[in-house]
């Protein structure tokens, strides 16, 4: 579908899903605001995510981290020192100069074999990547039409400071990965919770990166949220363990898409690897930009809890009460952005139908579960009944139910099907009559007339197909 992209962007806007960040001063690149229904449907996301986490499985354990911590966090982590893009500025572009990734744009120019080998040279000639990759790009054209130069380290850390007294601040980082708080609570929750290993701790928290490359809506983002699970294992068990998570995530992604086939994993090239990393996969999902990650599932063994016990003199050390084995948990991580998943699942959902645009979402996932309408607004009794079952869906039934009054009842259709709600419920003149209401089927527009007093059961069992 052509400029799906562009689609997505106006109805975000214009349903109120997405909002440019400070609109009304020129917006500020890299961040968004949420509005009603994309914070219900980021809710919904976020209720799935736990219930795969904390009813689907067993043993893993929810935290909620702080965004600023101990600066010491982010140098034993390796950020403070390492964690960096490479830039690539072009110039003589029509818009003045422009930054770039340069990965990205080397992935676009060069073909895997070709990569592989400068892979294969960086290893042998100890050629660092920042050299390889200005010998790859220096003197090609940009997609701006500029011409790229010498490719730099770019800092990825967003550094704020601490304190009221001026000088007498101190400084401090955003958190530039949700994962680090997981292993500065680790030991909390084991001696808290007393878990067996193997175990997981998960959250939902913000992170923040000082991004090289140009925003690209909900692509790329300076401010976003993750969903991780960090779990605990016996390095024996790893293999198991890892295999395991990654097939468990593929399937939870691939329940809540309709075209399953624009899902796939994508291993990690050598040169793509974290130096403590023997393995790592990333789920992608194909965009009308190609193919787009949204989550990684990643080996990271006990590199992360041995740097913290070097960094904070703590010793990780696990001992297994039954067999007296002593050893520090290797770690099987899942990372996905939750921006990056809303967006795909929009571009997933989104439809036309002729002049008809709507949401296919998984109904669990949809803003609201049903719509109510009277069919009319000038008379009371249709009104008064409305409004009854408004309340017994909303109040007593618990459901997520909006109640929509506005206009014919043909646009107030089209306005629940851009925000996918799955069910509309019209109260009419036969509802006086026979206590029955009309159910209208969001994909297919099929009605039904079902009986007030049967309308929680219907929606429910339609919510287990």
């Amino acid at each position: 579908m052509e400029n799906l992209m562009e689609k997505i962007v106006s109805l975000c806007k214009r349903r109120g899903f997405v909002y440019p960040n400070s609109e009304i001063y020129g917006g500020i690149a890299g961040f968004y605001d949420m509005g009603p229904m994309g914070h219900l449907l980021r809710q919904n996301m976020k209720k799935l995510f736990w219930e795969f986490m904390l009813v689907d499985h067993e043993n893993i354990f929810p935290i909620d981290g702080t965004i600023i911590t101990h600066p010491k966090v982010w140098e034993a982590s390796g950020h403070v020192g390492s964690f960096a893009d490479a830039m690539v500025e072009s110039t003589g572009g029509p818009m003045g100069n422009k930054r770039y990734r340069a990965d990205h744009l080397i992935e676009e120019m060069y073909s895997e074999e070709e990569l592989k080998t400068a892979d294969e040279t960086v290893k042998k000639d100890g050629i660092s990547v920042i050299d390889v990759y200005t010998k790859l790009l220096k003197g090609k054209k940009a997609p701006d039409g500029g011409i790229l130069g010498q490719v730099k380290k770019f800092s990825l850390m967003v550094e704020t400071s601490l304190g009221v007294v001026e000088g007498d601040k101190k400084s401090a980082y955003l958190k530039g990965e949700a994962c680090q708080t997981i292993y500065l609570d680790y030991q909390n929750v084991l001696d808290s919770m007393h878990p067996k290993i193997p175990f997981g701790i998960a959250q939902i928290g913000k992170a923040f990166r000082n991004e090289v490359a140009n925003p690209q809506f909900m692509l790329r983002l300076k401010e976003f949220e993750q969903w991780d699970m960090q779990f605990f294992v016996n390095p024996k068990e790893m293999d198991t363990w890892y295999e395991y998570w990654k097939e468990q995530r593929m399937n939870w992604y691939r329940s809540l898409f309709n075209d399953k086939d624009n899902l796939r994993f994508r291993q990690h090239r050598d040169d793509e690897l974290a130096h403590y990393a023997k393995k790592a996969f990333d789920i992608e999902y194909k965009t009308p930009m190609g193919w787009k990650e949204g989550e990684g599932i990643h080996w990271r063994g006990d590199w992360d809890l041995s740097r913290h016990g070097q960094y904070s003199g703590h010793d990780f050390t696990y001992t297994d009460l039954e067999t007296g084995e002593k050893f520090i948990p290797w770690i099987v991580e899942t990372s996905g952005g939750v921006d990056r998943a809303f967006l795909f699942l929009l571009l997933d959902a989104y439809r036309e139908d002729g002049d008809r645009i709507f949401l296919k979402l998984y109904p669990k996932l949809s803003p609201y579960t049903v719509a109510v309408f009277p069919l009319v607004r000038n008379k009371p009794d249709i009104m008064a009944k409305a409004q009854a079952v408004y309340k017994h869906l909303k109040l007593e039934s618990r459901l997520s139910v909006v109640w929509d009054d506005r206009g014919n009842i043909g646009k107030r259709y089209w306005a629940q099907d851009e925000i996918g709600t799955p069910w509309c419920i019209t109260i009419d003149y036969d509802t006086l009559k026979d206590n029955t209401v009309t159910v209208r089927d969001r994909d297919t527009t099929k009605q039904d007339r079902v009986s007030i007093d049967r309308i929680v059961d219907f929606i429910r069992e339609k919510l287990k197909d």
